[in-house]
Order: structure tokens, then sequence, then C-alpha cells
């Protein structure tokens, strides 16, 4: 069934707090409690503050109970700078993410959101806006590429037999960092259950030059099953080759968020949008973002979706 602009699912993405996994039930509840005054009945869950895979199941419990106190579910866990084929850490990683499937799906997650960004570097961790500093960048080995497919296709295995689908992310200098690239990574992996994150402010934010968005857009959104959605203004001086990028709310920024929902539907995308913002008070721009987007999503009965390339999840 379609869905409509009252109902279609909206989440805040959680990146805008402070690690937060040792801490006390209290701390979390005071974080979600946030979320729910904001407006948000939907939170993704970023191991960058809470690390189901890593909690005792005892605590897995506590946190799905104050979840539920604040009103609140959890239907995507995202996985941050994990890189699966990390030189120094990738094996680990892929057996967290093998954990973080089993936990997703005791606590009732149906999606999980993969990437293969590595951590940020010292310089990357000095500048202002993280982006602005080059990071590492994956292999020109076929080789690598290859154990990046047979890994995701590893996980995408394991998270089917419990119901989980894997998003995968894009991000400047991965086997998910262009357009083409992210599309024959999905396609090779070859499995419904797996498809793209289309987090194209994770390129227009680059001060270098990058592929237009429509292009981008055009090309990963019939691949979708999960969407964070986040906007950058842009400048780009032609003499020079100065760039300038800086986080915007959604309708001021580069992106034509009213063209790219209807571009997104028309691909066969019906599933989470989560909503991210760096900088400032990001919760209250992200809940200002989610007003935004349920005045221009359509209701039903004024379009059909097209048919995606990958499955859709379970709403």
């Amino acid at each position: 069934m379609a869905l409509s602009a009252s109902d279609w699912p909206i989440a805040a993405v959680l990146l805008q707090f402070p690690s937060a996994h040792d801490a006390p039930v209290e701390v979390w509840a005071d974080v979600l409690g946030q979320a729910r005054r904001a407006g948000f009945d939907r939170v993704d869950i970023m191991d960058s503050w809470v690390r189901p895979a890593d909690l005792e199941p005892s605590r897995r419990e506590e946190l799905l109970a104050v979840l539920r106190e604040n009103g609140l579910v959890a239907p995507v866990l995202a996985v941050a700078r994990k890189s699966i084929i990390d030189p120094v850490s990738g094996d680990d990683n892929l057996a967290y993410d093998h954990r973080t499937i089993d936990a997703a799906a005791e606590m009732g997650v149906k999606l999980m959101c993969l990437g293969l960004h590595r951590p940020l570097t010292p310089a990357q961790q000095a500048a202002q806006w993280f982006w602005t500093v080059d990071g590492p960048r994956d292999s020109d080995d076929p080789e690598v590429r290859a154990l990046a497919t047979s890994r995701f296709q590893e996980l995408g295995r394991h998270a089917a037999e419990v119901g989980i689908q894997l998003s995968l992310e894009l991000y400047e200098d991965t086997y998910l960092g262009t357009a083409a690239s992210a599309v024959r990574l999905v396609e090779d992996i070859g499995l419904q259950n797996v498809g793209l994150c289309p987090d194209v402010g994770n390129l227009i934010r680059l001060h270098r030059p990058i592929e237009q968005w429509r292009d981008l857009y055009a090309a990963t959104l019939p691949y979708a099953n999960y969407w964070q959605v986040k906007s950058y203004q842009r400048d780009e001086d032609p003499a020079t080759g100065a760039v300038f990028a800086i986080p915007a709310p959604l309708e001021s920024g580069i992106v034509n968020h009213r063209e790219v929902l209807r571009m997104a539907i028309e691909a066969g995308f019906q599933g989470y949008l989560g909503l991210e913002h760096y900088g400032g008070d990001g919760l209250s721009v992200c809940a200002a973002n989610r007003e935004y987007l349920r005045r221009i999503l359509p209701e039903t009965g004024d379009y059909t979706p097209g048919t995606s390339r990958v499955a859709q999840p379970a709403l």
C-alpha cells in the first residue's frame, strides 16, 4: 500500500548526541525524551550513541523499555565507521556486524544501515567540518572490492534469515562513493534484502568537484531501501576552483527535495526516512525538516509507486 504524507515513517537519527553506551538508563531516557518532545515517534539508533550488539541482554531490554516509555520505536540500527574491508579492523568489524544483526533481530528492528567509511583521521577530527579533509580511500585492487562484495553477501544472507534488510550508505572515496560504483556493488551483491541508502548529502558537501545531485539520485534511488536525508548549501567559484559547503535545512539547501521525493516514489521507494543534521541544534533542525517533508510529500491517491530494484522494508 502506498504511503501518505501523514503516515510516511520519518525518524530522527541520533548522531547529534555523544556516546552513551555505558551510561545509566536515565541518560538514555533524557536523549529519547528530547526526541519525543521534538515531535518524533521514531528514532534510528546510531552505534556512535549506543551499540546494541555490545549490550548485555538485560541492557537491551532496558533500552527497549525506555523507548516504549517515551512512545518511540527504533526501526533502524546504523553502524558507522566500521568498514568490513578496513585493513586494520575489517575482520573485527565483520564479526561486529553479525552481532549487530542478531541484536537487531532480538530488538525487533527491521533494517540496518552499513557503510564502508572508516574512522576519522586526526586531521579530520581537528577540522571544523571533517568532510573538508580527505580521509581513507578504498583500494583499487579488484580483490579488495571482491572481498567487500562477498562480505556484504555473507551479512545479507544472515540478515535475511532473521527478517532484516541491509542498506549501504553512500560515502566518498569508498566503493559506495559514486553513483556507478554504488550501483555496481549492490548489483554484484545480488540480494533482494540489500539495497542502498542514497545519502547524497555525504557527497554534495565535499570541497571538490562532485557528480550533480540529480544524477546521483537518479542512479541510486531505484535501489534505495532506506534514506538518510540531510542537505547543504554549496557554492563553487569556477575562476579559482574554490568550493564552499555548509549544513543547511532541507528546504534551503542545494537539493530540491520536492523534486527528489517525486523521483524516489517514481523509482519505487517506500521506506524509512532518517533525518540527520550537523552543527547547532541538530535535533531541532531535524524536527523542522520533518514538518517540511510532511508538507511536500504527496497524499495516497495522488501517486502510484514505481517498481524498486530491491525489496522495500516491512513498515
